[in-house]
C-alpha cells in the first residue's frame, strides 16, 4: 500500500520500490502538477468535507451563494460606478469565467434605447426592396426552416476605448475590454432567406434594422462571405434569445462589428447602395490619424487579452497559470504568445480545443514569477496571418483621436508587492 506519508517512496511486498502519491502526481504532470500537488495533497480523508444533504430540485439551476458574478454598468470611457439608468453598456467579467464560452446572463450589452419587451407571437420581420418576392415571417416560421448552430464572438466596436489615451492603473479586465463575449447562436442562414425572395442580381447592399426606440440600422455589404456566414437567430446557448440579446430574433454577423448584429430584427432590405444611416454617418464611423473619417470599417480585428493575472488582482512569487483570451474576425486563432518581461522576450501559449473560426480562443502558460517588478502582455495570430500589433505601431497607423476597433496589445504591470495594474506599454 501507499503509506500517509506523501514525502517517501515506499516498497511493495516484493521489495520493489514504488513512487508514492504525491512523486507520482509530481512526475506525471510537469511543473504546475508538481508545484500545486506539494500543497494540495490530502493525507487522508479525514481532510474532505463530509456529505451534506441536498436542496430541492427546481424549475432551473441557480449559481451557488458563494460565486459572487456580475456584469459591471458603463456609461463612457472613465464613466463607471454610475446608476444602471444612466449606462449605456454592461461589460461581461472576463476575469471570473472558464473555458471560451459566455454564459447567456453575463453576455455583454449594447443598447441605444433600452430593452423592448417584444411579444413573439406579434414581432414580424419583413423581407422586401430589390427582390422578387417580398416576405414576412414570424418565429414559428424561422423555426420551421433549415437550422445551423454556431459558436461565435460578438464584439462592440468600443471595446478597449479606456486605453486609447491614457492607462488608468486601477481598472480591471471587465473594465478594459469587457464588451466581446462568445455564444453559441442558433438560427437560419441568411443565404435561405436570400434564396426564397429572390434577390435581384444589382442587389448588393442589405439594410438590417432592429425593433427597438431608437431603430438601430445598418447598411451592409453582401460579399460572399456575409452572405455565407451571417443567419438570423433565434437561439443562444441553447435557449430562446434573451431580451437584451434580440429576443425574439437577431442578426449574427460573424467576425463583424457589433452593431452590425441588428438585435430585435425587424426588416431586411435589399438595394444597389448603402442607405447612409445616422448609425454610419454621425455613430460608427473612426476619425483617422490624418482628421478623415472613415466608414464601413465592419471587421473586429485579431485581438487579446490576458485575464488572469490582471488589473487589481496580487499575486506572490512562485508559480502562476497565466490564461487569457484570444479572437480574430478574419478567422481562427491560430497562435498566442506571451511575454513576461515587457514585450523583450516570447513565449508560445498553449491554445485550448477547440479553436473555432471567428470565436474566443481559451490560451495559457505555466509561469514562475520571481518577486521582481515586470510587465505581462499576449499577442495573438490568426490563421490569415494578421498580427495583434503593439500599441507604438497601432497608434503610429490610426492616431489617438479615435474611438473604435482598439486592438493594441494590452500590457499588465507587477510590482514588488504583486499588485497588477493597467498600463500602456
Amino acid at each position: 500500500m501507499i503509506t500517509q506519508d506523501d514525502d517517501v517512496v515506499d516498497r511493495d511486498g516484493a521489495g520493489k520500490r514504488r513512487l508514492s502519491r504525491r512523486n507520482f502526481i509530481a512526475a506525471s504532470t510537469g511543473l504546475a502538477g508538481s508545484l500545486v500537488a506539494g500543497r494540495a495533497a490530502a493525507d487522508s480523508l479525514a481532510d474532505v468535507p463530509p456529505r451534506e444533504v441536498g436542496a430541492d430540485l427546481s424549475g432551473r439551476s441557480e449559481r451557488s451563494q458563494y460565486v459572487k458574478i456580475s456584469r459591471i454598468p458603463e456609461a463612457t470611457p472613465g464613466k463607471r460606478n454610475i446608476d444602471p439608468s444612466d449606462a449605456i453598456n454592461s461589460k461581461t467579467p472576463l476575469d471570473k469565467l472558464f473555458g471560451s464560452i459566455t454564459p447567456s446572463d453575463l453576455h455583454y450589452e449594447r443598447s441605444h434605447s433600452g430593452v423592448p419587451d417584444l411579444d413573439p407571437a406579434k414581432h414580424r420581420l419583413l423581407v422586401h426592396g430589390m427582390v422578387k418576392k417580398p416576405l414576412v415571417f414570424n418565429v414559428e416560421d424561422l423555426k420551421a426552416m433549415p437550422s445551423i448552430s454556431r459558436t461565435v464572438f460578438i464584439e462592440c466596436t468600443g471595446n478597449g476605448w479606456e486605453n486609447w489615451k491614457k492607462a488608468d492603473p486601477d481598472l480591471t479586465v471587465q473594465n478594459t475590454h469587457g464588451l466581446v463575449s462568445t455564444n453559441e447562436w442558433t438560427g437560419v442562414p441568411l443565404k435561405f432567406i436570400v434564396d426564397l425572395i429572390g434577390k435581384e442580381r444589382d442587389s448588393n447592399w442589405m439594410l438590417a434594422e432592429g425593433g427597438d426606440a431608437a431603430g438601430v440600422a445598418r447598411s451592409i455589404p453582401l460579399t460572399d462571405e456575409i452572405l455565407n456566414e451571417a443567419f438570423i437567430a433565434y437561439g443562444q446557448n441553447g435557449e430562446p434569445l434573451r431580451p437584451a440579446h434580440g429576443f425574439p430574433m437577431r442578426l449574427v454577423m460573424p467576425g463583424f462589428e457589433g452593431n452590425l448584429n441588428i438585435k430585435w430584427l425587424r426588416r431586411l432590405k435589399f438595394g444597389d447602395r448603402p442607405w447612409m444611416t445616422r448609425w454610419e454617418t454621425a455613430r460608427y464611423t473612426q476619425l483617422q490619424a490624418d482628421g478623415k473619417a472613415e466608414q464601413f470599417q465592419l471587421r473586429m480585428d485579431t485581438n487579446s487579452v490576458i485575464t488572469s493575472p490582471s488589473g487589481t488582482m496580487v499575486i506572490k512569487p512562485g508559480y502562476q497559470r497565466i490564461t487569457g483570451l484570444a479572437w480574430s474576425g478574419h478567422g481562427k486563432i491560430t497562435r498566442v504568445e506571451i511575454s513576461t518581461d515587457g514585450a523583450k522576450t516570447w513565449q508560445d501559449a498553449q491554445l485550448n480545443s477547440p479553436a473555432l473560426p471567428k470565436a474566443q480562443s481559451r490560451f495559457q502558460m505555466d509561469w514562475v514569477w520571481d518577486g521582481k517588478p515586470t510587465k505581462i502582455v499576449s499577442r495573438s495570430t490568426d490563421d490569415k496571418g494578421n498580427l495583434q500589433p503593439d500599441r507604438k505601431s497601432f497608434i503610429a497607423v490610426t492616431g489617438s483621436n479615435a474611438l473604435f476597433h482598439y486592438n493594441a496589445q494590452q500590457t499588465w504591470s507587477i510590482d514588488e508587492t504583486g499588485r497588477v495594474r493597467n498600463v500602456l506599454d
